[in-house]
C-alpha cells in the first residue's frame, strides 16, 4: 500500500545536499601558509646541518638536489657535497649485484637488520632500472623490504639508473658522501643485475659481492671473467630446503673456478659463502667475510689505496661528463648537429666526418 507524503518538499537523500561553507578568512589563511611553506627552500647551510646531524629529511631533500637535472639544483649540491667531504669516508662500502631474481632485495634487508642489530646505521641505495622508452622506474625498493623501512637506524633511498653504466644511478657517488656525513657507517649500494659492465659500482666500493643461484643452470656458464674478477665474495643465495644440495655443489664448484683467476691486488682471497635471504640463514658469516675482508686491506694498505684510485678514476669521469654536457648543450651544436644529421641520412657525408666536423666547432 502507498502511502502519500505529506511534506511535498521532500527530497530524496540520494540528491546533493548543499554543504557547510569554511569560512573566508580561514580558508584563504590556510592555502597562503601552504602555499609559503612550499615556495621555501631550505638553504645550503640548513641542509647540511640537518644531515650532519642525522636528519633524514634533510639527507632526502639533498639527495633530490643531487639527482636533479635542473642546472638551477647544480650549485647548491655542490655546495652541499663540498660541505659534507670533512664528514664523509667513514663507512664501509658494499656492493652487491647479481642477476634479476637471485634475492637481492631479500638478502639485503635479512642483512642491514642483522647489522642494525649490531648497532650499526646501514644506509641502502638501491638502483631500479629505467624504462628505455618512458625513461620512468616503478622505485618499490621500499615496499620489498618492509621491515628495514621501518628501522630507525636504516635509510634506503631507491634511485632510477637512467642510462648509466652497469645500471648506477649518475650521481650515487655523491649520495654516498651524504649518507656518511648523516652518520652511516655501511652504505649498500644494490646494482639493476649483472650488465653489461659492472665495472661502475665496482669503482665506488670497498667490497663487491656477487650473489648466485644454485640449480639455475649457469654455475659454470656463469664463470665470466669480467664479474668474477671483481667479486670479493660469492654468496649463494636461497640454500634452504630442497635446494641445499644444490647450493653446496654450486659452493664446490666457484670454488674450484676461483682459483683459477690470478691473486687480487688487495691480497685478499675471494670466498664463496651459502645462505638464505628469506630464512635469515648465513647472514652473519657473510658479514664476519667482510670484516675480515676490512681487516685484511686496512693492515696491507690497499683499503686507502683503492679509494685513492677510485677518486682519481671519479675525477675523470667527471671531466668526460661535462665535456659531454657542455658539448650537447652548446646552441651553435644544436644546430649543426641537426644538419649533419640530415647530410649523413642523404649519404652526402660520413658519420666520421660529420662528428670531426662538429667536434672542430669547440
Amino acid at each position: 500500500m502507498l502511502v502519500a507524503k505529506k511534506d511535498k518538499t521532500y527530497k530524496s537523500a540520494l540528491q546533493e545536499q548543499d554543504g557547510v561553507e569554511s569560512p573566508d578568512s580561514l580558508s584563504s589563511n590556510a592555502a597562503e601558509i601552504f602555499k609559503a611553506r612550499r615556495r621555501k627552500q631550505p638553504s645550503t647551510q640548513d641542509l647540511v646541518s640537518g644531515i650532519t646531524s642525522g636528519n633524514i629529511t634533510a639527507l632526502s631533500r639533498a639527495i633530490t638536489l643531487i639527482e636533479s637535472t635542473n642546472p638551477a639544483h647544480s650549485q647548491k649540491a655542490n655546495e652541499i657535497i663540498n660541505a659534507c667531504l670533512p664528514h664523509a669516508n667513514t663507512s664501509i662500502r658494499i656492493g652487491i649485484t647479481g642477476v634479476p631474481g637471485v634475492g637481492k632485495s631479500t638478502f639485503i634487508e635479512a642483512f642491514g637488520l642483522h647489522l642494525t642489530s649490531l648497532g650499526k646505521k646501514v644506509a641502502v641505495l638501491a638502483v631500479d632500472p629505467s624504462s628505455t622508452l618512458s625513461r620512468g622506474s616503478i622505485l618499490g625498493d621500499k615496499t620489498r623490504m618492509e621491515d628495514l623501512v621501518k628501522d630507525k637506524n636504516a635509510f634506503i633511498r631507491p634511485s632510477p639508473s637512467g642510462d648509466s653504466l652497469g645500471g648506477v644511478a649518475r650521481k650515487t657517488r655523491e649520495t654516498i658522501i651524504l649518507c656518511e656525513a648523516a652518520g652511516f657507517d655501511t652504505v649498500i649500494i644494490e646494482t639493476v643485475g649483472v650488465g653489461q659492465s659492472e665495472t661502475a659500482v665496482h669503482s665506488m666500493v670497498d667490497f663487491f659481492l656477487l650473489l648466485k643461484l644454485a640449480g639455475a643452470g649457469d654455475e659454470l656458464q656463469g664463470i665470466k671473467r669480467g664479474i668474477i674478477e671483481m667479486a670479493d665474495a660469492i654468496v649463494i643465495n636461497k640454500a634452504d630446503g630442497e635446494n641445499i644440495k644444490a647450493a653446496k655443489t654450486a659452493k664446490v664448484e666457484f670454488n674450484r673456478a676461483l682459483h683459477l683467476y690470478p691473486a687480487k691486488a688487495s691480497g685478499w682471497s675471494p670466498k664463496v659463502s651459502l645462505c638464505s635471504g628469506l630464512k635469515r640463514e648465513g647472514i652473519s658469516e657473510v658479514w664476519e667475510m667482510i670484516e675480515n675482508y676490512t681487516t685484511t686491506t686496512s693492515d696491507n694498505g690497499f683499503f686507502d689505496s683503492h679509494r685513492n684510485n677510485q677518486n682519481k678514476f671519479w675525477l675523470l669521469q667527471t671531466i668526460e661528463e661535462r665535456l659531454k654536457s657542455n658539448f650537447y648543450n652548446s646552441e651553435n651544436i644544436k644546430v649543426e648537429l641537426k644538419a649533419q644529421i640530415m647530410l649523413v641520412e642523404a649519404g652526402k657525408t660520413t658519420p666520421f666526418a660529420a662528428a670531426e666536423y662538429l667536434l672542430s666547432l669547440q
